[in-house]
């Protein structure tokens, strides 16, 4: 069967533990994304900063006081957290530090099953401990739509994905974090966004001269932006 890493995105924006909540603030709307992963030393996943952690902070919100009962009732240690988490300055103060993750051997139907049971929008993929890619909602919807998720991914389409999108990392026009690749029994499907006729022009040569592949199907569509997200 699929597994994560034949459907995720490894075009990752992360940050650190010291960047403040402003630049992530920012880095949220520039790329038109609601998550970020927070990323330590070797690639390790600390964490997850997403709207809802920047929304809370009281800088951005506004500073919530809480009814004399809440207060009572809450233990100690919470209100203590939640203080710290809504006065934080950086990513490592405000970040969700248990964060759903799976592997890269988890199957999409596994994956899907933990966006959906945690209901989040993303799951980060880890190889080794290490951040790997991550997997949305939409990657799940783009492979529902033209594979056998009961079926494994076989060897030659993995070569095929692998070696396109070693490819187009190496373009500067190729903006992967906006876009997926879906590769069934020879035949690529391209999903995602892209700016212009040539970018779709050159994405659709780029994976016709990719050794077997059979034909390409092109599913993106074409938003005049100037940034983009996962």
């Amino acid at each position: 069967m699929l597994t994560a890493a034949d459907v995720m995105t490894t075009a990752v924006i992360t940050v650190k533990p010291g960047m403040p909540i402003h630049e992530i603030a920012k880095l949220l709307c520039d790329h038109h994304i609601s998550g970020v992963p927070v990323i330590g030393d070797e690639q390790r996943l600390l964490g997850i900063v997403s709207e809802g952690d920047l929304i809370g902070h009281a800088q951005l919100a506004g500073e919530q006081r809480r009814s004399w009962w809440q207060t009572f009732l809450n233990d100690p240690m919470v209100l203590a957290r939640h203080y710290a988490k809504s006065h934080g300055r950086t990513a490592a103060d405000v970040m969700t530090k248990d964060v759903v993750t799976v592997l890269e051997t988890t199957s999409v139907a596994d994956t899907a099953r933990a966006l959906e049971q945690y209901r989040i929008k993303r799951v980060p993929v880890l190889r080794d401990g290490k951040l790997a890619g991550i997997v949305t909602r939409s990657n799940l919807l783009q492979v529902l739509a033209t594979a056998d998720v009961s079926k494994p991914m076989n060897v030659a389409d993995r070569i095929i994905r692998e070696q396109l999108s070693d490819e187009l990392k190496a373009q500067p026009w190729a903006h992967l974090l906006a876009k997926n690749i879906v590769v069934e029994n020879g035949i690529v499907h391209l999903f995602g966004i892209v700016q212009s006729n040539e970018e779709r022009h050159a994405l659709r040569l780029a994976a016709e001269n990719q050794a077997g592949v059979k034909a390409v199907e092109d599913h993106l569509s074409m938003v005049q932006v100037t940034s983009y997200g996962f």
